[in-house]
C-alpha cells in the first residue's frame, strides 16, 4: 500500500511541475533560514557552557548604591576571593584574575602582542580548559610561568616542544612555558591568547598587591560544591563588602556563569536581560519564516482543490478510507519536505562561510553529533506535518456524489482560508519592515548623536617599552608635533572608549557622608580638550605653564551631581586628599553612548599614563601621516610592534549588537517577503487560470489590459491592506518594547509604517502582474473555442 501511495505522490509532484517548483523553494529557503537562525542560537545559547561545571559557576558582580539607583559592575576588588575561599560555606574554588588585554610576548625575533590573562591557580580548577601539554596541578604555581594556547604556541614555536621555552614578556620579564591548553572557543566570554600567574602581576603591578576593598579592578569568579549551597552563599555575599568595609552600602552579586553574556544587563541590582532578549527575536524569527513557507504549501494545495477534487471522489467511490486519503496527501507533503531540506541542507553549507564572515563567528554544521541529525529530521517532519495537515484534512474531506456530479470553487471555505493565510504572510512580512526600518533609525540616531568629541583623525597609541619613560613619551609627542604628523597630541590613563576606574573615595561640602556614589576617574595630560576636541565650558585645562598635580578637572555630570553653583577653584577632597577643581568639561561619551554620561574627575598625574592620543594633521595625506607616526614609533621604541588604532573604529564596536540585529533581520525579513511572493505568484497563477473564461468573455466586451490586471489585482490589494492595518499595532508594540531598554532612543514615526505598505503593495501588485499580464493578453479564442 505504500509503495503505491509512494509512486502516485511521486507522480502527482511529477505533474505538476511549477506548483511542486515552488513548494520546494519556498520550503527549502524556509528551511535554510530556520536553520541559520538555530544554529546561531545554539551558537549564543552554548556560551561559557564548555566547562564541566559551568552549571555550578558564578562570576561575582559589584552591586554599587546610591541614593538614586543601584549600579552593578564585573569589577571586583582583589581581596574579594580569598574572603569568598576563606569564609563562605559551600565553596569549591574561587579565583581574581585581570580582564584581557593585549601585551607584547616574545621568543627569539618574534614579537607578538596579544590578549594575556593574569589569574590564581585557582582559575584553572573552576574554567577546565583542555590541557594539550604540559601539568593542570602545576600550571600558574611558579612566578614565571605562562600557559599558551594551541595557536600561540604554534605561532611561537612552529613544531618545535614549547614547553620550558624561554619567552620574554615586555621585553623585560623571562617566562617559562609550562603548558599548552586547546583553543579558546570563540562562544567564550574571556577570550586570551595566553595566561600568566598572579604573582607576576602583584610584581610587575606593585599597587595590586596592597590595593584594598576600594579597588574594583579585576573579576572573580567562585564555584560552589552543590547548588544547595546557593542561597546561603548568595546571602552571605550580598553582605560581604558590608562585612569588610565599614559603612559601604555595596553588595555583592552571584550571576550564573552561563548567564553571562546572554544576560548582561541590570536594573536595580538584578538581571533584566540583555542578549538573550535578541537571541527571542531570532527564535520567532526561524520559526515563523519556516512557517510562512508551510503557509504557502497550503495556499497552493487548496488552490488546486479543484483538480484533485476528482482523483479524491473516484478513490473514495472505489472503496478508499478518508485515512488513507489523509495518509497519500501526508505523504505528498512529506517527501516535498524532504526535498525542501535537501536543498536547503545543501543552501546552508554554501552560505556559511558568508554568514560567518558576515557575524565573525564559526559556525558549523556538527555532522557526529546526534543532536544535529535529530534537529534535522525534527525540522523536517514539523514542516511537513504543518504544510500538509490542512491540505491534507481538507481534500480528504469531499464528498464523492458532489465531486463527481462538477466541484465548484464558489463559495468554498478554503477560498476564505486561503486569504486568511495571505493576511498571516503579509503580516508578517510588514512588522518585519517597519522592524528593521525602527532598528536602523535607532542605530542611525545613536550614531549621529553628539558624544562631545570630535573622533574623527584620531589615533590612540598604547605606551609600552620605551614608551613608557617619560622622557621618551615626551620625545615622541615633540617630534610628532614638529614633523606635522599631528597637530596636537595628549597622554591618557586608559583608552578612550573603555570603562573602568572608578572609586567611592571623593567627597565634597554638602555631601551625605551615608552616601557612597561610584565616580570614574581618569588621568590626562596637557592639551587635552585641544586635542579631543572636546568643550570646556569653565575655567582651564591642564597646562606646562602651571603645576596642576592637585588640581582636577570636572565633567557636566559630576558638576550637577556635586551640586557646586561655582565649579572652579572648589574644593572637593579625593581620599581625604584635598583637590582644586580648574575646569569643567562638557559630558563626552567614553562608555556606552546608549546611556547618561557617568560623573567624572579627571586628574593630572606625572606619569602612570598608558596611551598617548594624537589629532592627525587634516592638511596631508593620510597614508603619508602615519607612515611618519609609525617610523617615529618604531625609531624610539624598536622592540615592540607599533600598535596604532583610530579611536573612531573602536567607537564603531559599540554598536555590534544593534548591526547585527539590523543585519539579520534585512536578510531574513528579505528571504520571508521572497516566500511570500513565491506563494503570492502561485496563487494568482491559480487564479488567472480558473479565471481565465471569465477574462476572455471581458476582452470580448471590450476590456482593456488595465480593466484586467486590475481585476485580478483587486482582491490581492485589499488582502495586503488588511495585512497592514493587523501589522501596525503589533509591530508598534513590539518596536516600543525593544526602545524602552534604550536611555536614548528615536521617536517612532510614521515613516516606516509608510514604506511597510508601499512596499508590501508594490510587492504584491508586481507579483501577482508577472502572471495576471499573461493571461489579461491571452487571445480569448483560445479559451472559448470549445464553448
Amino acid at each position: 500500500m505504500f509503495k503505491l501511495s509512494f509512486r502516485i505522490a511521486l507522480r502527482n509532484l511529477w505533474r505538476h511541475k511549477g506548483f511542486t517548483f515552488i513548494n520546494i523553494g519556498g520550503l527549502a529557503i524556509g528551511l535554510a533560514s530556520c536553520m541559520l537562525l538555530l544554529l546561531y542560537v545554539a551558537y549564543e545559547w552554548g556560551y561559557d557552557k564548555q566547562f564541566s561545571n559551568y552549571d555550578k559557576t558564578f562570576v561575582v558582580y559589584l552591586n554599587s548604591k546610591s541614593s538614586t539607583e543601584i549600579k552593578s559592575y564585573p569589577f571586583t576588588p582583589k581581596l574579594m576571593a580569598p574572603e569568598i575561599s576563606e569564609n563562605i560555606p559551600g565553596v569549591a574554588y574561587a579565583s581574581h584574575a585581570s580582564f584581557p588585554v593585549d601585551e607584547l610576548i616574545s621568543y627569539k625575533e618574534k614579537n607578538l602582542k596579544k590578549a594575556v590573562v593574569f589569574a590564581d591557580p585557582s582559575f584553572l580548577k573552576i574554567l577546565d580548559y583542555t590541557f594539550i601539554k604540559g601539568n593542570p596541578n602545576r600550571a600558574l604555581q611558579d612566578i614565571n610561568a605562562v600557559i599558551l594556547t594551541e595557536t600561540m604556541a604554534k605561532n611561537l614555536f612552529g613544531d618545535e616542544d614549547p614547553i620550558n621555552k624561554v619567552l620574554k614578556f615586555q621585553n623585560r620579564e623571562p617566562l617559562i612555558v609550562g603548558a599548552v591548553i586547546a583553543d579558546i572557543p570563540k562562544n567564550n566570554t574571556i577570550q586570551f591568547d595566553y595566561l600568566l600567574s598572579w604573582s607576576l602581576n602583584e610584581k610587575l603591578n606593585p599597587w595590586v598587591k596592597t590595593s584594598t576593598w576600594g579597588n574594583n579592578f579585576c573579576f572573580t569568579i567562585m564555584q560552589l560544591k552543590d547548588l544547595k549551597y546557593f542561597d546561603e552563599a548568595s546571602r552571605l555575599i550580598k553582605s560581604i563588602y558590608v562585612r569588610n568595609s565599614e559603612g559601604s552600602p555595596n553588595e555583592g552579586l552571584m550571576h550564573p556563569l552561563a548567564k553571562w553574556h546572554l544576560n548582561d544587563q541590570f536594573e536595580n541590582g538584578k538581571s533584566t536581560g540583555g542578549k538573550i532578549d535578541q537571541l527571542k527575536i531570532f527564535i520567532v524569527l526561524a520559526f515563523c519564516i519556516l512557517l510562512i513557507a508551510c503557509v504557502n504549501f497550503m495556499n497552493l494545495s487548496t488552490a488546486r482543490s479543484e483538480k484533485r477534487a476528482r482523483e479524491v471522489g473516484v478513490r473514495k467511490a472505489i472503496g478508499s478510507s478518508r485515512n488513507a486519503l489523509i495518509g497519500q496527501f501526508m505523504l505528498e507533503s512529506m517527501l516535498l519536505s524532504l526535498m525542501g531540506m535537501i536543498i536547503a541542507f545543501t543552501l546552508v553549507e554554501l552560505s556559511l562561510p558568508y554568514f560567518n564572515g558576515l557575524l565573525n563567528i564559526e559556525l558549523v554544521l556538527n555532522y557526529g553529533d546526534w543532536k544535529f541529525w535529530t534537529a534535522l529530521a525534527g525540522l523536517t517532519l514539523f514542516a511537513g506535518c504543518i504544510a500538509g495537515s490542512y491540505p491534507a484534512f481538507y481534500l480528504s474531506s469531499f464528498e464523492p456524489v458532489k465531486v463527481l456530479k462538477g466541484f465548484s470553487m464558489t463559495g468554498s471555505s478554503s477560498f476564505s482560508v486561503r486569504k486568511i493565510l495571505v493576511v498571516f504572510q503579509f503580516v508578517f512580512a510588514a512588522c518585519l519592515i517597519i522592524c528593521t526600518g525602527v532598528i536602523y533609525q535607532q542605530l542611525n540616531f545613536i550614531k549621529n548623536k553628539p558624544i562631545g568629541y570630535n573622533r574623527n583623525g584620531l589615533i590612540e597609541l598604547p605606551l609600552q617599552g620605551n614608551l613608557s619613560q617619560k622622557k621618551k613619551m615626551d620625545l615622541v609627542k615633540d617630534q610628532l608635533l614638529k614633523s606635522g604628523a599631528a597637530v596636537s597630541v595628549t597622554y591618557y590613563s586608559q583608552s578612550l572608549n573603555q570603562g573602568a576606574n572608578n572609586t567611592h573615595d571623593f567627597s565634597w561640602p554638602g555631601k551625605d557622608p551615608n552616601d557612597l556614589v561610584l565616580i570614574n576617574y581618569r588621568g590626562a595630560g596637557d592639551d587635552f580638550t585641544e586635542t579631543l576636541g572636546a568643550r570646556l565650558i569653565a575655567g582651564r585645562e591642564f597646562s606646562p605653564k602651571f603645576v596642576d598635580t592637585a588640581n582636577v578637572m570636572l565633567n557636566e555630570a559630576a558638576v550637577k551631581l556635586m551640586g557646586l553653583k561655582k565649579p572652579v577653584s572648589a574644593v572637593i577632597k579625593w581620599d581625604g586628599t584635598p583637590v582644586t577643581v580648574i575646569g569643567v568639561l562638557k559630558d563626552f561619551v567614553m562608555e556606552s553612548p546608549y546611556q547618561n554620561v557617568n560623573p567624572m574627575v579627571i586628574y593630572h598625574p606625572k606619569s602612570a599614563y598608558s596611551y598617548m592620543i594624537a589629532r592627525l594633521n587634516p592638511d596631508q595625506n593620510l597614508s603619508t601621516t602615519l607612515t611618519k607616526v609609525d617610523g617615529i614609533i618604531k625609531a624610539i621604541n624598536p622592540d615592540f610592534p607599533v600598535d596604532r588604532h583610530f579611536i573612531s573604529d573602536d567607537f564603531e564596536k559599540k554598536f555590534q549588537n544593534e548591526q547585527l540585529l539590523g543585519t539579520l533581520s534585512n536578510w531574513f525579513g528579505g528571504f520571508a517577503i521572497f516566500i511570500s511572493c513565491l506563494g503570492l505568484l502561485g496563487l494568482a497563477l491559480f487564479m488567472a487560470e480558473q479565471r481565465k473564461k471569465e477574462i476572455s468573455i471581458r476582452k470580448v466586451l471590450g476590456a482593456s489590459t488595465m480593466n484586467i490586471l486590475t481585476l485580478l489585482n483587486k482582491d490581492f490589494i485589499k488582502l495586503v491592506a488588511i495585512a497592514n492595518l493587523i501589522a501596525f499595532p503589533l509591530a508598534y508594540i513590539i518596536i516600543h518594547k525593544w526602545l524602552s531598554g534604550y536611555e536614548f532612543r528615536v521617536k517612532i514615526s510614521f515613516l516606516p509604517f509608510a514604506i511597510a505598505i508601499g512596499l508590501s503593495l508594490i510587492i504584491a501588485v508586481l507579483t501577482v502582474s508577472m502572471q495576471s499580464v499573461k493571461v489579461a493578453k491571452a487571445n480569448p479564442i483560445d479559451a472559448l473555442k470549445y464553448e
